[in-house]
């Protein structure tokens, strides 16, 4: 296995038997939760650095399509989504990888937009899109309702 498709199959997430983009956002949420523990400004940092990484692995590795093994796009939009939140709780973690998957699946305006594009920008594309949303939908609601997410 070289590094881009290791990369790609999101360290091995993308192998899983079923729903390998689902099992992918789920193994993300313990690293996010630590980076936002750590600190939050690692957090978008982190996605960047994985959406990149994602686009150089999808081009190394000469995916063709968007075959179900690559899910570094889902590791970088879960992260993305992540970064809404404001602390690390069960339920803002829940909510964002429920949304985020959410959007992800059904792809409404942009995000299917984005999903219907071509290449490597083609499939991350539309999960950054989808996570940039949660984010913003998780922001929201923590900052209506804050005790929820605590």
């Amino acid at each position: 296995m070289t590094p881009s498709r290791l990369i790609a199959a999101g360290f091995g997430c993308g192998f899983a038997p079923l729903a390998p983009g689902t099992v992918a956002s789920a193994a993300t949420l313990l690293p996010g939760a630590l980076l936002l523990h750590i600190s939050p400004a690692l957090l978008p940092a982190t996605a960047l650095i994985a959406t990149l990484a994602g686009l150089w692995a999808i081009r190394a590795a000469h995916v063709a399509g968007d075959p179900r093994w690559v899910v570094i796009d889902e590791v970088a939009g879960q992260l993305f989504a992540l970064c809404g939140l404001a602390d690390v709780s069960a339920v803002g973690l829940l909510a964002a990888f429920f949304i985020f998957r959410l959007l992800d699946v059904t792809k409404p305006g942009p995000i299917g937009w984005a999903d219907r594009r071509e290449g490597a920008a083609g499939i991350m594309a539309d999960d950054v899109i989808a996570g940039a949303i949660t984010a913003g939908i998780v922001w929201a609601i923590g900052s209506r309702w804050p005790a929820l997410f605590r």
